[in-house]
Order: structure tokens, then C-alpha cells, then sequence
């Protein structure tokens, strides 16, 4: 009877909406989409703010987020995702050059050796660099 009741709550908690699990963007960060199409896709679903937090000179444009959302990349927290495409009215421009005609990624909570290291095992060729202390970023960039 145990088994049967333990089997049971294993089926319900299976059939419930993963609420409060992580969103991954291990598939959304294989460098094979526009900007536009990454940052877009995760405005429509509600998974980060609509509007930037940040724009930087080189116009990559920073959001956070949403609050009630928790986003993982290659089992790394992101932090922050960033984007950029050109002549596109979902980004803001920056004061300088532009760092592509189109940009993105993920910057997560990780070093860069262990997120690297990841990416790879993947089978991903994305940009992997520091960002700041603790803060590595995932980004894919087509001129």
C-alpha cells in the first residue's frame, strides 16, 4: 500500500507544471538564431523584462531576468541576458561602434574555467569570456 501511495504522489508531482524549476537556454544558446529571435522569444514568454536595464556603449543591451523567473545555462545561473541586433527597435543603441550587426548570450554566475568547460562538453563553440568577478558570459555574435 506504501508503494502504491508513494507511486501515486510520484505521478502527480510528475504531471504538475514545472513551477519554480529552473528555465534552461542550453538550446537557445548554440549561436544559430538572431538576436531579435533569442531575446524576443524569452520576452514572450515572460522569462526576462522587456525593457533593458543597461545599454552600453558598444550597444549591447542588458535584461534582467523576470522577477519570479530563475534562468540556467549549462547549470549556471544567469544573471543577466544580453542582446543586440541592429536597426531592431526591440534594442536601444549605444554611444559607440556597435560590437556586431547582431549579438547575444547569457551571463552567469560561474568562473570562466568551469563555464568553458561546460559550453564544450556541450558541443558548443559560443564565445565564452569574463565579464567580472564570478560573472562569465555565453555569447554568440554574427557580423
Amino acid at each position: 500500500m506504501k508503494r502504491l501511495t508513494r507511486l501515486a504522489l510520484a505521478l502527480l508531482l510528475a504531471a504538475l507544471p514545472a513551477i519554480g524549476r529552473p528555465a534552461t537556454l542550453d538550446d537557445l544558446l548554440t549561436c544559430r538564431m538572431s538576436a531579435h529571435e533569442f531575446v524576443s522569444g524569452l520576452v514572450d514568454q515572460q522569462l526576462i523584462e522587456p525593457k533593458p536595464m543597461r545599454v552600453e556603449d558598444n550597444s549591447i543591451n542588458a535584461f534582467w531576468p523576470a522577477h519570479d523567473q530563475h534562468l540556467t545555462a549549462y547549470g549556471f545561473s544567469v544573471f543577466a541576458i544580453v542582446g543586440f541586433q541592429q536597426d531592431d527597435p526591440l534594442f536601444r543603441t549605444g554611444s559607440g561602434k556597435p560590437i556586431a550587426r547582431s549579438a547575444y548570450g547569457a551571463v552567469v554566475l560561474g568562473s570562466q574555467g568551469k563555464v568553458e568547460a561546460a559550453v564544450r562538453a556541450a558541443g558548443n563553440a559560443a564565445i565564452v569570456y569574463h565579464a567580472a568577478p564570478l560573472l562569465t558570459a555565453i555569447f554568440c555574435k554574427q557580423d
